[in-house]
């Protein structure tokens, strides 16, 4: 087997450059999940009648189908998110190495001194001022003449027209404000409108806590008879409301109320191997894949009104005899997603075992 070729990239790429392609991939993949959630919104939107195209007005099974379509397709984005988070926290950690210092170049000769300054020459003389021009003789003024008789005065002449009307002048300042008038009579209170159509109902928005952890480092799992917990220490995203012991296999939330637990394990090899959620050292029925041939992937979803300090962990078991799987490795060979919806506890609630996802057989 011949070893891989890369295409030769030139010029070649610094490690300040590749960190840079890493980055800008990131937010390309960003952008693609925004165009993702905004095709899901417009998904519900036609559903529910309030985008044009559907004629006939979807019955309550379609938008549930269509409802959970939307709910899976949000887990994986979350998830995804997550991953996303933990490649940008590592690039922007990353150090930039500098290369190292080339040799130093030779110094240049140096250059011939300045030479003097040469001697500033004599001023040269000042030249004679010119003749001035002779100026003409002004003649004696005459005597003035006798003053002459006045004449008679002569009769009105007519009335002129009247002249053009000069430009209007500039305004005068502003004149004191005037009292103020007395205030009209309140007029009548028009009828109310008709109310208009409730709006469809926006998508659920994120939970109060939310928090995520996967095995992205291709594990082997020895399945015990009983179950084995699947470690999940990578790419985690715990607020302080969640915490994970040491072996990183058993996560535990402080605060009581309903969460929504999902989680993916995907295997190198098909195996008749099962899957469930572990909830306060009890197994979790509503979570549990059973499948009936073997499989190399196995996901669920729950929703579950857990009290406070409940502990959840992710395990596999064997169908038959106990054996070994190993997860993938590169990727999400097992991720466990946790998100606190409310604090509430709805009414007839078990603490466990609550809406179970999805009911099928994997194969």
């Amino acid at each position: 087997m011949s070893l891989p070729t890369f295409p030769k990239i030139d010029p070649p790429l610094s490690r300040e450059g590749s960190l840079n392609e890493i980055i800008s991939s990131i937010a390309a993949e960003e952008l693609s999940l925004s165009h993702i959630l905004n095709a899901e919104g417009e998904k519900l939107q036609y559903v529910l009648g309030t985008l044009p195209g559907l004629e006939v007005a979807a019955n309550f099974d379609e938008v549930m189908n269509v409802n959970r379509s939307v709910q899976d397709t949000l887990s994986d984005v979350m998830e995804q998110q997550a991953l996303l988070t933990a490649k940008l926290s590592a690039a922007m950690k990353a150090p930039i190495l500098p290369g190292p210092a080339g040799p130093t170049g030779p110094a240049g000769p140096e250059g011939p001194a300045e030479g003097p300054t040469g001697p500033t020459g004599p001023t040269g003389p000042t030249g004679a001022e010119g003749p001035a021009g002779a100026t003409g003789p002004t003649g004696p003024t005459g005597p003035d003449g006798p003053q002459g008789v006045a004449g008679v005065t002569g009769e009105p002449g007519a009335e002129g027209e009247t002249g053009p009307t000069g430009p209007t002048g500039p305004d005068g300042p502003d004149g004191p404000a005037g009292p103020a008038g007395t205030a009209g009579a309140t007029g009548a209170v028009g009828a109310t409108g008709a109310t208009g159509p409730a709006g469809p109902t926006g998508a659920a928005g994120p939970g109060l806590t939310a928090a995520f952890a996967a095995n992205t480092q291709g594990s082997p799992i020895a399945v015990a008879s009983g179950g084995t917990p699947i470690p999940l220490p990578n790419a985690q995203v715990l607020p302080s409301g969640v915490t994970a012991n040491s072996g990183n296999t058993v996560f535990t939330v402080a605060e009581a109320g309903t969460y929504q637990i999902s989680y993916h394990v995907n295997t190198t090899l098909a195996l008749l191997m099962g899957t469930r959620l572990v909830i306060n050292s009890v197994n979790s029925v509503a979570s549990t894949i059973a499948p009936k041939i073997a499989t190399s992937r196995f996901e669920n979803q729950i929703t579950a009104y857990l009290p406070a300090n409940s502990t959840i962990s992710l395990q596999m078991y064997p169908m038959t005899l106990a054996g070994g799987a190993v997860l993938v490795g590169g990727g999400a060979g097992a991720s466990l997603t946790i998100i606190r919806l409310n604090g509430s506890k709805p009414e007839n609630y078990p603490e466990h075992e609550v809406e179970g996802g999805w009911d099928f057989d994997v194969g």
